[in-house]
């Protein structure tokens, strides 16, 4: 699977706030055609887009997810925090759920990196329960749709449960049995810490035939250095600066 080449991380989290319905509307906004976001799972079993554990650094809540339900995390304001320097017009943005995000990725016509993210959650539940949502939707169907992650069971699981959906593996420092891992999973794509990767490396995994992709790059020269590895793409929170510096 060939994503672009400028992945917004989190939506465009520079920008606006970080894995929400806004964020992707900026990032879309900004010419952005892939966005990259994050799904959890709350207490009650609902599907949501947020990275951390906790709602303490992104939204004006407090508390563990694991431990909500969706009614009490659509309480809290996922813009404010961002609002106090970025401007008031995110003032009032909510967690979206899983479902809301695909649904608005996909009537943008953009492609989603999807990444499972655990905390404390049960591989087999949140996995089955990310899967069966994804189950049937155009995204899926049309070819727009990655899953990444680092935790390698998640991985397992879902290429035993829906082989069809393309899987990323995730690293923050590439391994030396990275190729074993990958291979394991079917992975098509490899996603490593850009802060932690040499080039001999780069070049490891695409002498291999694997794709690739970066994280976090907001530097343009970075991001064109990583280019001329060979690196396929970036995820970035920047997709200005780094539109500027590869356009």
């Amino acid at each position: 699977m060939k994503m672009s080449a400028i992945i917004g991380h989190r939506g465009a989290a520079k920008i606006a706030p970080e894995n929400t319905l806004a964020g992707i509307r900026t990032a879309y906004d900004k010419g952005v055609q892939w966005v990259e976001i994050d799904v959890i799972l709350l207490g009650d079993g609902e599907l949501v887009i947020h990275h951390d554990r906790t709602l303490n650094r992104c939204t004006d809540g407090k508390g563990e997810l694991l431990s909500l339900t969706l009614p009490e995390v659509r309480k809290v304001d996922a813009g404010v925090l961002f609002a106090s320097f970025h401007g008031h017009q995110f003032k009032g943005e909510k967690i979206p759920t899983l479902r809301e995000a695909l649904n608005l990725i996909h009537s943008l016509d953009m492609g989603l990196n999807l990444e499972i993210k655990m905390h404390k959650h049960s591989p087999e539940e949140l996995t089955t329960r990310v899967l069966d949502q994804l189950q049937g939707h155009p995204l899926v169907e049309d070819g727009k749709l990655i899953i990444s992650s680092f935790d390698h069971d998640v991985l397992v699981i879902c290429k035993e449960k829906k082989p069809e959906i393309p899987v990323g593996h995730l690293f923050e420092k590439l391994p030396a049995n990275w190729l074993e891992q990958v291979k394991r999973v079917s992975a098509i794509t490899v996603h490593s810490n850009q802060k932690l990767l040499m080039k001999s490396q780069a070049a490891e995994v695409i002498d291999a035939g694997y794709e690739l992709y970066c994280y976090t790059v907001n530097s343009g020269k970075r991001a064109v250095e990583l280019m001329s590895w060979g690196v396929s793409g970036v995820f970035t929170d920047d997709p200005e600066t780094i539109k500027a510096a590869l356009l």
